[in-house]
């Protein structure tokens, strides 16, 4: 699949999931938005889904959620055929925080300083920042548990 269909792929295979499960999506369209898809709960309360795809072996773009009412959905198509079902990993905003503050301990331990804005994205001190970015590429995000535990995690299996 070309590069640039990854994005809409994935918020589309989210909404066909959720409809599957007779739960109504509805599509946000735009390059510059922070809500992909938007959806009722059984109690009537809006909830907005943030979507991220991949075909390779990293999340693109990857830089946050809050709020509240907010889930991310992470769409992997790396290694499906056409046919095949990609895998769904939701997190919850208080995933996400929990899942990046492990990363910040591991980072802060080679010396990094980072922390969390108000937005929950990732922020490098401006004064060593040239030098902290190397450092933190070499950070493995993926030997974090949270990331671990959550790989599995279907999107039938959540509670909308």
């Amino acid at each position: 699949m070309r590069k640039e269909m990854v994005s809409l792929a994935a918020e589309f295979a989210v909404a066909s999931e959720l409809c599957r499960r007779d739960i109504y999506a509805q599509l946000t369209l735009g390059h510059q938005k922070r809500t992909d898809l938007l959806i009722f709960s059984e109690e009537d309360e809006l909830l907005r889904i943030e979507v991220k795809g991949k075909q390779g072996r990293d999340w693109p773009n990857c830089k946050g959620i809050y709020g509240h009412n907010v889930m991310l959905v992470l769409v992997d198509f790396a290694g499906k055929s056409e046919p095949e079902r990609p895998g769904f990993y939701i997190l919850t905003v208080e995933d996400w925080v929990e899942f990046v503050e492990s990363g910040i301990e591991k980072a802060r331990a080679k010396g990094v300083c980072i922390e969390l804005d108000e937005r929950n994205v990732l922020s490098v001190t401006p004064e060593t920042a040239s030098s902290q970015m190397q450092t933190l590429k070499t950070v493995d995000w993926r030997e974090n548990s949270l990331y671990n535990d959550y790989r599995g995690q279907a999107i039938a299996e959540t509670v909308v």
